[in-house]
């Protein structure tokens, strides 16, 4: 469903999920939220300063024969945030 220019995130070597942002302008508002958003439900959850690499979709690979849910990507940039319940909480009810 992710198009080519929007933004995927995923917590950096741990396994997690990603998050796409579905917008090809996003503000950083939105891009933090995005973040933290990976880092809670990664198993980085309970830790503080958690990287996460953002990159466009078109940069997001399946190598051939993988497990499933590897991927590899380029041209990432990496955030870094910490993992808040009350945040996820308040995005929830958004």
């Amino acid at each position: 469903m992710a198009k080519n220019n929007e933004l995927w995130f995923h917590v950096k070597d741990l396994p997690g999920s990603h998050v796409v942002i579905q917008s090809t302008d996003p503000d950083q508002t939105t891009i933090h939220e995005a973040a933290t958003i990976a880092a809670y439900f990664s198993k980085a959850r309970l830790s503080a300063s958690v990287p996460v690499d953002a990159t466009l979709v078109k940069h997001v690979k399946k190598p051939n024969g993988s497990k499933p849910g590897y991927v590899i990507y380029d041209n990432q940039t990496t955030y870094f945030v910490t993992p808040d319940e009350e945040e996820i909480a308040k995005l929830r009810d958004k």
